[in-house]
Order: structure tokens, then C-alpha cells, then sequence
């Protein structure tokens, strides 16, 4: 490991502490029974609870530090997303139409679903930095569920960025761990049926998947920056 990637490690875990909206136990951490409440044990099986006690210091002291990594590396890349975006929107904007190359080309843009390239303008691009920023701030005050597909879709690019990020500096973070973030951040998600190869399956649910329905609220409960709604 050289001396940069030192340096991103020790940011990154400094950064740890300003994602307040998801705790290291919901990335993934496995709590250690005495550091528990008489309340949290009982939801836990005595067999499960050993397990936990028999873990050793050194493996607990890697677990919390990977998952710590984790927490500073969403954060970190919550801020590449947004800036990236700007970057995408300034670069499309002087276009007279936007192509499918136009879009490959771009850093975030070219991680949607690709059968809508040509419908990612600058219009899509603004409201949906609105909703990427509502994303990434809900990992700061709380999270909560997406509320539409496009808000969905910000999740799948910004853990994109953190994968990227990963690759350059070789992070050490357990093996699994977007698949862990994903079932955390989009629990019964849409979305990924928008990648789906297959147009039946588009075509089976274009009432909910079309590009038209991006922007609108799943239920009457769920939230998305007005905005983005107009």
C-alpha cells in the first residue's frame, strides 16, 4: 500500500463520524454482547450471542475498522456524486440533443439504464441532482427508503462511485459489502429490473418502470424534492 492510500484510509475514517444516518451495526457490524443493553440482548438467541463473544479482539478490531471504512467511503462519495454530476450537466448542456455516446461518455449519467440515453438532458440531469442530493443527505439526518425510481437510481450510482473508489485505493473492506449496503439502502427495489436484459420484463411493467414515472412517488407517503416533481 503506498502513501496516498494511507492518506485516503485515515481521511476516510475520519469521515466515519459525519455519516449519522446510518449506524456500523445496520453496514454490518456484528455487536459485541457486552457492549449490549439488557433490552438488545434478548433479541438475540444465546447461540448467536456466544458466537459474537467468541470473536477475537483482533478480528472485532478489523471489523469495526473495516466497517468504519465503509461509513467514511459512503460519505466520501456522496460529495463525488453530487460534483460529478455538475460536471455531466455542464458537459451535456451546450448540446443541441444528447445521444447514447454523448451519455457513455459522461462519469455518472453512463451508470443509468441505457435504453433511456437519449432522455437524459438537462432537464433530467437537474432534477435529478436534486434527488441525488436528498439521497445522500438522508445518509446524514436518517435513512429513509427511496421514494421513486430516480431516487433508487442515485442510490445504485452512488454506490458505483464507492466501488470505483475502492478499486483505485484497494480499500480494505469486507468482500461482500455492497451486496449488504444494497439490501440495507434498497430492500424490495424496483430499479434493478430497469437493467433487466430481457423487454419483457420492461414491457410487463412499463406502468411503473417507464421512464415517465421516475420522478413520482411510489405511495402518498413517500417524499421527492418538489423539484423534481414538476
Amino acid at each position: 500500500m503506498s502513501a496516498d492510500d494511507d492518506d485516503i484510509t485515515e481521511e476516510l475514517l475520519v469521515q466515519a463520524d459525519k455519516l449519522t444516518g446510518l449506524s456500523l451495526e445496520l453496514l454490518g457490524l456484528d455487536p459485541h454482547p457486552d457492549d449490549m443493553t439488557p433490552e438488545q440482548l434478548l433479541q438475540f438467541d444465546p447461540d448467536d450471542l456466544d458466537e459474537m463473544a467468541a470473536v477475537s479482539p483482533q478480528d472485532r478490531q478489523r471489523a469495526v475498522s473495516q466497517t468504519r471504512l465503509l461509513a467514511g467511503l459512503l460519505w466520501n462519495s456522496s460529495s463525488i456524486l453530487i460534483d460529478q454530476l455538475f460536471r455531466d450537466l455542464g458537459t451535456l448542456s451546450g448540446l443541441e440533443a444528447v445521444t447514447p455516446s454523448d451519455i457513455a461518455g459522461t462519469s455518472v449519467l453512463s451508470s443509468l439504464p441505457p435504453q433511456f440515453a437519449s432522455s437524459y438532458d438537462a432537464k433530467f440531469i437537474q432534477k435529478f441532482i436534486v434527488v441525488a442530493a436528498d439521497v445522500t443527505a438522508a445518509l446524514v439526518r436518517g435513512w429513509i427508503a427511496p421514494g421513486c425510481l430516480a431516487a433508487e437510481l442515485a442510490v445504485r450510482c452512488l454506490l458505483d462511485q464507492a466501488e470505483i473508489t475502492e478499486d483505485i485505493y484497494e480499500l480494505d473492506l469486507a468482500e461482500d459489502w455492497r451486496a449488504q449496503v444494497e439490501e440495507l439502502l434498497l430492500e424490495d427495489a424496483d430499479s434493478e429490473a430497469l437493467y433487466s436484459d430481457s423487454l419483457d420484463v420492461l414491457e410487463d411493467d412499463a406502468d411503473r418502470l417507464g421512464f415517465e414515472y421516475w420522478f413520482q412517488p411510489y405511495n402518498a407517503w413517500d417524499t421527492v424534492p418538489p423539484y423534481a416533481c414538476s
